[in-house]
């Protein structure tokens, strides 16, 4: 998100469209609520539906975008290569964080139910688990807890590390340090894009 805010251009979040469907009740989202909330991966198929059709409407195709939570497999990686096709992604960054700091950062996490603003038991809303931003709940996401941030790890290490060779392969990969606070982790984000576009002529990164 703040990379989206810094850029001017779309947040494309598969996370985001899920949980909109789980609250909207659809087809997909009632679907979806059972895998996410014990951490499950949904199907290569139904990811790419949905990522397809968000990539096709104009403010994607208008300023390029930020994509967060796709590609988290090889074969998504290879699907998202086709529907870009003749052009690709400019980056892929990788950004490192030991497995404990992934689960202490993931537990802490409170999220808005109305708008998704996030909050950390360290850092709450101002008042009582009410957001700041629009007045709705302040949650602890289902898939926020601890078993379901165990089996998301597990996954991770079977199916999505594997993408880190494959964009390494075809150098589209840079790896950010993911320690410390948002603020000096977005720093370290936007010297590696700027670094890369220099090194591509000022082309916009997607």
């Amino acid at each position: 998100m703040r990379l989206s805010h810094h850029y001017v251009v779309p947040h494309v979040s598969t996370g985001d469209m899920l949980r909109v469907a789980v609250k909207q009740g659809t087809p997909l989202g009632k679907k979806a609520k059972d895998l996410m909330d014990k951490g499950e991966l949904l199907s290569d198929d139904l990811i790419m539906d949905m990522v397809s059709e968000r990539l096709n409407e104009g403010d994607v195709r208008a300023r390029g975008f930020v994509l967060d939570g796709c590609p988290r497999t090889v074969a998504q990686a290879e699907a998202l290569a086709g529907l870009l096709a003749p052009m690709d992604l400019d980056l892929t960054i990788d950004i490192e964080v030991s497995t404990a700091q992934v689960l202490r950062r993931l537990a802490a996490r409170r999220v808005c139910v109305d708008c998704g603003t996030n909050y950390s038991v360290s850092s709450p809303p101002l008042i009582n688990w009410t957001c700041d931003v629009c007045g709705g709940e302040v949650v602890q996401r289902e898939d926020d807890r601890e078993e379901a941030i165990s089996r998301r790890l597990e996954i991770y290490e079977r199916q999505t590390a594997p993408l880190i060779e494959w964009y390494r392969d075809r150098s589209q990969l840079a790896s950010v340090n993911g320690s410390g606070s948002p603020d000096s982790v977005t720093r370290r984000l936007v010297r590696v894009i700027e670094d890369h576009r220099d090194r591509r002529g000022g082309r916009p990164t997607r």
